[in-house]
C-alpha cells in the first residue's frame, strides 16, 4: 500500500472559552474525515501532540471542532495554524476519484502555457481563504503566484507530469526595466531678489 500524506484542515483561530477552533477545510470530505473519534498527531512548540475530534459543526458555511484534549481558549489558540493531516491509500483515492490529486502530488511538476510554451515547475502551494496558489519557478527562475482556479488551470495531468496553464497576460512575461527619462528638472524654489 502506498501512503499518501493529505492535509484535512488547518486549524484557524480559537473560538468561545472550552477549547473549540474554528478550521479552514483542505479537503472535499470533512464529514468523512472529521469524524468524532479521528485522531491526528501534530506537532505543538516543537513536541508531538495528539488531538482526538471529539465534535464537530458548522456555522454560515464554517466548520468547528473540539478535541478530547483541548480544555480552554488559551490551549485552543496554541494550535492556530496546524495542519491536521492523514495519511490515505493513494491507489484506493485514485480508484474512487481518477481526476482528483492532492497538492503534495503537484511539486515538481511542470507548468505549460495552453499554447506549448514552458512557463516553469510548481515549488509549492499557499492557501488562502479565496483560494489557494500555485507557487511556479518560471524558466528565468522568478516566483509567480498563479490562482488554482479551473479558468486558469485548465488541467493537471499527473501521469504527464504537467500542469496546463491559461494565465492572465502578463502574469508571466517579464517586465521591462523601468526606462530611464529625461532627467527631472530640479524642483528648487527660485529666488526673487527685492
Amino acid at each position: 500500500m502506498s501512503t499518501l500524506d493529505v492535509i484535512v484542515a488547518t486549524i484557524g483561530r480559537a473560538h468561545g472559552l472550552r477549547g473549540e477552533v474554528a478550521l479552514i477545510l483542505r479537503t472535499d470530505q470533512p464529514e468523512e474525515r472529521l469524524q468524532p473519534g479521528a485522531v491526528f498527531t501534530v506537532e505543538v512548540a516543537g513536541r508531538p501532540r495528539t488531538l482526538t475530534v471529539g465534535s464537530t459543526r458548522r456555522q454560515q458555511d464554517r466548520w468547528y471542532v473540539r478535541f478530547d484534549e483541548v480544555g480552554d481558549r488559551t490551549d485552543a489558540e496554541s494550535l492556530r495554524g496546524i495542519d491536521l493531516q492523514i495519511g490515505v491509500d493513494s491507489q484506493q483515492e485514485a480508484d474512487e476519484d481518477p481526476e482528483a490529486w492532492y497538492p503534495s502530488q503537484l511539486k515538481g511538476l511542470r507548468v505549460q502555457h495552453v499554447d506549448g510554451r514552458e512557463l516553469g515547475t510548481v515549488v509549492g502551494i499557499d492557501h488562502y481563504p479565496a483560494q489557494d496558489l500555485l507557487i511556479v519557478r518560471t524558466t528565468d527562475r522568478r516566483r509567480v503566484q498563479l490562482p488554482l482556479v479551473e479558468e486558469l488551470v485548465p488541467e493537471v495531468d499527473l501521469e504527464a507530469g504537467v500542469v496546463i496553464a491559461d494565465p492572465p497576460g502578463g502574469l508571466f512575461d517579464v517586465l521591462p526595466e523601468d526606462e530611464q527619462g529625461p532627467e527631472p528638472e530640479t524642483s528648487a524654489p527660485a529666488r526673487t531678489e527685492r
